[in-house]
């Protein structure tokens, strides 16, 4: 089962809800397109400061490797990497951008696949009310209150309670 991040646009001008329709969903996990072709799918998912940081560090380690006398093999072995670590955290590269275009982590949601994981956040999204889970202007219920963490379940370990110890 895949498991999603929901990230909320920013409101325009005039909306007092966000629109449904450009609610944008991250999976968690290895993209393999951006494994196999790290520079097309930057461009295709438009994350234009990551591709600009790929290019330098591709030319960087590149230019580095070759002045130290590295062999080809060693070199597209480095170059292998970096494209395996533009596949791991290709989900981080898209919620980085989207946190600084505006978009808001709203919550996390699993699936078999994308349309099931879109039906039931919102299912639970319009449960919630209107507006979802936060209310026209913006702001989330409020957290609860210190009092309440102490009546949480006991902690498992070596401290029966939460700070104390034997």
């Amino acid at each position: 089962m895949a498991v999603y991040t929901v990230h909320e646009p920013p409101l325009r001008s005039g909306m007092t809800a966000p629109d449904p329709e450009r609610f944008v969903f991250v999976r968690d996990g290895f993209y393999v397109w951006a494994f196999l072709l790290a520079p097309l799918w930057l461009i295709w998912n438009r994350l234009w400061l990551a591709l600009l940081i790929y290019l330098v560090v591709i030319f960087g380690v590149a230019q580095a490797l070759h002045h130290a006398g590295v062999q080809p093999g060693g070199r597209s072995l480095v170059m292998l990497l970096i494209s395996f670590l533009v596949g791991l955290e290709a989900g981080t590269l898209r919620r980085f951008t989207l946190a600084r275009r505006g978009f808001r982590n709203v919550g996390v949601v699993s699936g078999t696949n994308m349309e099931a994981a879109e039906r039931r956040f919102f299912r639970d999204w319009t449960a919630a009310g209107p507006g979802g889970p936060s209310d026209s202007a913006g702001r989330r219920p409020p957290s609860p209150s210190p009092a309440a963490a102490f009546h949480s379940p006991p902690v498992v370990g070596l401290f029966p309670e939460p700070g104390g110890s034997r």
